[in-house]
């Protein structure tokens, strides 16, 4: 078995997204719009991918569904398995890598994924295996950032300060409907998007700010490695306030998202 290329990238993500539980909160709206988008119903086989804390698979375990939760993170899932357990569903929760599903071809009737399979480093290798374990005529469906907005520009900006390895597709182009039809190709067919905007509480730019350098994987590590060097760690600061005061009134920062639903043929 050929050794995974990433593997150091990815033990980089899995340390830094663990700290990304106190974000459930303003991530569990757009949850219950995933769901709603991908026509998830009681009964239906559903696997999430990248599923963190848990807040959209346990949104569609308390529709009824048979769905399962992996993650690369052991402390995001230690977290959903106490929301599951809070919210008295049964759910099965399992470390793991989007790139390498530990799942049975055509094992389920729908796969989802709410902003986490967008930062697997290798959209191919993603796609294929998100497809592999979807049963023919079956629901592919996610959450992306568009590049052109808040969102997507702040993993820019991030990047252009801590460049990702060689190799690894900037996450924001998940949020580019021509690279998604593009991405999955011939294998699907029924594409619908539909825009939606997640509201994150803050008192000025720089207090939402704060909170994601302490909780957003890429931010926590670009701080990290910049405690050495304090000009560039201001000269980031700066340009992501700036970012930020833009998308940021009535004491709420505007985060537009990009849902997508195909059917695998």
């Amino acid at each position: 078995m050929s050794q995974d290329p990433f593997a150091a990238f990815k033990a980089v993500q899995r340390e830094a997204w663990g700290l990304f539980a106190p974000t459930e909160l303003i991530t569990t709206p757009t949850a219950a719009h995933l769901i709603k988008h991908a026509k998830i119903k009681a009964g239906d086989n559903v696997l999430d991918i990248a599923c963190g804390t848990g807040v959209t698979t346990i949104t569609a375990a308390r529709l009824g569904a048979n769905i399962k939760g992996l993650d690369l993170s052991p402390k995001l899932l230690e977290k959903a398995n106490w929301n599951a357990q809070l919210a008295g569903v049964q759910i099965e929760f399992t470390e793991g890598d989007a790139e390498s599903l530990p799942y049975k071809d055509a094992e389920f009737d729908v796969v989802i994924s709410q902003f986490g399979h967008m930062f697997a480093p290798r959209p191919d290798v993603t796609v294929a295996e998100m497809l592999r374990v979807l049963k023919p005529g079956g629901t592919i469906a996610f959450s992306t950032w568009p590049p052109e907005l808040f969102t997507g520009k702040m993993f820019a900006l991030t990047a252009k300060y801590v460049p990702p390895p060689e190799g690894v597709a900037p996450p924001p182009q998940w949020g580019n409907p021509l690279i998604i039809i593009e991405r999955l190709g011939s294998a699907v067919k029924d594409i619908v998007f539909e825009r939606d905007v997640m509201l994150s509480p803050a008192l000025s730019p720089q207090h939402l700010r704060h909170f994601m350098e302490q909780n957003v994987g890429p931010l926590v590590k670009l701080v990290e490695q910049s405690a050495n060097d304090p000009e560039r760690l201001a000269a980031f600061t700066k340009e992501l306030d700036a970012l930020v005061e833009i998308y940021f009134r009535d004491n709420q920062v505007r985060q537009h998202y990009l849902m997508t639903r195909a059917t695998k043929i």
